[in-house]
């Protein structure tokens, strides 16, 4: 995690493309080792994030997970995390232009 700025690709992108002038710290990826996966990990990580983004100054912090239109999703395709993760840290979604990207944001 960092600035988003720092993340040059987002910037890029049409999807994950800023969605206002709001100045965010972005959390990008995650590794769960396989063995340690379904048992919340995702959501213990996003909040020590929220904790270390908000002692660095950090007022908001945004992430970019999937929203999986099936049950199972291989992992490789999740190592932004998944929505309900995010939305059990208490991430809300702000914007989605995409039917399995939303853009979630949590206010510090």
């Amino acid at each position: 995690m960092a600035p988003r700025d720092e993340f040059t690709r987002l910037e890029r992108s049409r999807i994950l493309k800023p969605v206002d002038n709001t100045p965010v710290w972005s959390v990008v990826c995650f590794f769960v080792d396989k063995e340690y996966r379904q048992r919340g990990i995702s959501q213990r990580l996003l909040e020590a994030t929220k904790r270390w983004v908000r002692s660095q100054g950090g007022k908001v912090l945004e992430g970019y997970p999937v929203e999986p239109t099936k049950d199972r999703v291989p992992p490789l395709f999740v190592f932004t995390g998944l929505a309900a993760a995010f939305t059990s840290a208490g991430f809300e979604e702000c914007a989605r232009r995409s039917p399995t990207r939303p853009i979630m944001r949590c206010r510090l």
